[in-house]
């Protein structure tokens, strides 16, 4: 009779090389069980991080990763990226017999296809704006002369979390249609075009095992790169959370209205989701409406939320894994306020400078933590950035005031030539 299998995984794989991942692993060599944690192919800053060990293997050579797990004896696999799960990678993965969180190719489409989840909320009657579809430059601009106003431009497939254009006029509008049909999203350009709503948005997470949830503390980014929220935007320049503006009955409003009947949908269409359903969302005067589904955790809030769960974490996403969520066991979150300032390269969210030396005279204590994110080490192990996001600084405490206050201290113990943040990360709740 083949031995119980474990509800603690002791040894993970993260597939990914940002600083979501980073934070991941941070988290998991936390957890309850784990003996270790291999990053594939990791950055920087994942020798750095106690129990950790980078894997010099693409996150998308599917055939090298299996071997890896074997080779390692790998209990649990977590994807981190979009990109290799739109393409199959956790479909390959279980197919060899591993436990996976993350979803496969047929689920991730929530993320990788605008059209098809803006189908599938309302199929589910999930809150949404009003949408049109286009696969070409004519046609969308057809539907913005016809509707004679601005409308949200929106690149149907993956885009890093740059294909979108929130149009105040109608040239703006015309102009970012123009670019998603010039190929800078790919040579077989579709989009989606969408009403405008108003409000504020906020992000919140959902651990799926297919049929449960288990949802975390919302969180709430800042997209642009410059203070004020002004400028273009970028994948994310700092975030905090739990993000007051939805308290524990607004949270319920979420899971009821949203989360619940997205995932049934999916099962109506035979999909079996494990992993995590992120849902942006704006928050109307009629209430909470979905702007967009990822497939992953968001980034940097995947960084500003590792720190707040307990160290149930790796056994809690082993059971998505298998989907077992009900019988597992049940995560603790600490009541604290956590904070996250993002420093990216010179010239992010365009081109950037790289291979600078990046220098550090932090500490990181229980509360206070450094994630890398653009980083990667040459061949005499120096660390350099090599990339738009390089490093997110992330403290608790048990008021904001002062987690932005530790975050930002941090940061001034860090620096390399061209170093770029917001110096108001928060300031919607550091100003109330």
């Amino acid at each position: 009779m083949a031995p119980e299998a474990s509800p603690h995984p002791a040894r993970i794989l993260v597939v990914g090389g940002g600083g979501r991942e980073n934070a991941l692993a941070w988290a998991l060599t936390r957890s309850h069980g784990v003996e270790g944690v291999w990053v594939a192919p990791g950055n920087g800053g994942t020798e750095a991080l106690p129990g950790c060990q980078p894997l010099a293997i693409a996150e998308t050579d599917a055939d090298a990763l299996v071997d890896a797990c074997h080779h390692h004896q790998i209990e649990l696999v977590v994807v981190g990226p979009e990109a290799p799960l739109a393409t199959g990678l956790a479909d390959q993965l279980r197919a060899a017999g591993l436990s996976v969180f993350g979803p496969g190719a047929d689920g991730a489409r929530l993320e990788a296809s605008k059209r098809w989840a803006k189908a599938l909320m309302q199929e589910a009657g999930v809150p949404t704006a009003g949408y049109w579809w286009a696969g070409s430059e004519e046609q969308a601009l057809a539907v913005l002369e016809s509707e004679g106003r601005p409308l949200v431009v929106k690149a149907d497939g993956l885009a890093a979390g740059k294909g979108v254009t929130v149009a105040e006029t109608m040239d703006e509008a015309r102009a970012a249609i123009g670019e998603i049909f010039a190929g800078r999203f790919g040579a077989e350009a579709s989009l989606v075009l969408e009403e405008r709503t108003e409000g504020p948005e906020v992000s919140v997470f959902a651990l799926s095992d297919g049929r449960d949830l288990v949802l975390l503390p919302p969180a709430q980014d800042h997209k642009r790169i410059g203070e004020g929220d002004t400028g273009p935007n970028t994948g994310g320049m700092g975030a905090y959370a739990p993000a007051p503006l939805l308290d524990a009955e607004g949270l319920e409003q979420v899971r009821c209205q949203v989360l619940e009947p997205t995932l049934a949908a999916l099962r109506r269409r035979g999909i079996d989701y494990r992993g995590v359903i992120y849902a942006g969302l704006m928050l109307t005067a009629e209430g909470p409406s979905v702007i967009e589904f990822n497939c992953r955790f968001g980034d940097p809030e995947c960084e500003t939320l590792m720190p707040l769960l307990g160290p149930e974490l790796a056994s809690v996403l082993l059971a998505c894994a298998r989907g077992q969520l009900a019988a597992g066991p049940r995560l603790s979150i600490a009541p604290l306020c956590s904070a996250c300032v993002i420093a990216a390269a010179e010239g992010y969210p365009a081109a950037v400078r790289q291979g600078d030396a990046i220098h550090s005279t932090l500490q990181p204590n229980e509360h206070l933590q450094l994630f890398h994110a653009g980083s990667s080490r040459d061949s005499e192990g120096v660390c350099r950035t090599s990339g738009g996001r390089v490093l997110a600084l992330v403290a608790q405490a048990d008021d904001f005031d002062t987690a932005f206050a530790r975050a930002y201290a941090g940061l001034e113990q860090v620096h390399f030539a061209g170093m770029t943040y917001r110096r108001d990360i928060g300031h919607q709740v550091r100003s109330r």
